[in-house]
């Protein structure tokens, strides 16, 4: 009886110490970010200027920007149309991702009276091919700057993806489709999913995402 006590007790202490690692293994240690230039901004406009590509795929930023509104509009922020900022920087001669990050964002936020400026960068686009396997990376830098030109925010987010071999024959077989899907993924890398993922973790659910904007403040107080 003392010996199945011992035993119970015993049981009992790593199920407890089990348990302490797995929460321990579940805590994240995000870096506190500060944020009072943020909350007193409180900016409730935001425009996001066409995006500097640092990748060798000349389409990449239009893309990548035809992501962004969104995301940011879901994060309860009004988003000018990017379409339309884009053209109206390119009538006062801005007609380079490059020109428009080098102005004060000062000056580009009184441009459309925004309360703040959207910054983002394409660090990596691209896809890599080893031996059977081609892996779709996406890495991007956003940085959020008040009408003031103060920064109020900043974040990275990269993303990777490579196209799994769905193949249950034979070993040859394996090797043909896991040949077939790198080919593929390789001349038509498909980045669009990755971006709208990282955009999302990087804007709206993660742990350094925007803070939630005045018209979702709005909706939620409403509900």
């Amino acid at each position: 009886m003392k010996k199945k006590t011992m035993l119970s007790r015993t049981l009992s202490a790593l199920t407890l110490a089990a348990g302490a690692l797995l929460l321990t293994g579940c805590q994240t240690n995000a870096p506190k970010r500060d944020l009072h230039a943020y909350e007193a901004a409180s900016p409730r406009s935001i425009v996001v200027v066409p995006v500097v590509n640092k990748s060798l795929d000349v389409d990449a930023p239009n893309y990548v920007l035809s992501t962004l509104p969104v995301p940011i509009a879901e994060k309860g922020y009004y988003v000018f149309p990017v379409n339309t900022t884009k053209m109206v920087l390119e009538q006062e001669g801005f007609y380079e991702a490059e020109r428009v990050h080098e102005q004060p964002p000062e000056a580009i936020a009184k441009l459309f009276g925004a309360d703040a400026v959207m910054f983002v960068t394409i660090n990596k686009w691209d896809a890599q091919y080893i031996v059977l396997s081609t892996t779709v990376t996406v890495d991007f830098e956003y940085r959020l700057v008040s009408k003031t030109g103060e920064e109020l925010w900043h974040n990275t987010q990269r993303m990777q993806y490579s196209p799994s071999n769905s193949s249950s024959g034979s070993a040859l077989g394996m090797l043909i489709s896991a040949a077939i899907n790198a080919a593929v993924a390789r001349a038509a890398p498909n980045y669009m999913p990755l971006t709208v993922q990282a955009n999302g973790i990087a804007l709206v659910s993660g742990p350094n995402a925007l803070l939630d904007g005045p018209y979702l403040r709005e909706k939620r107080a409403k509900q």
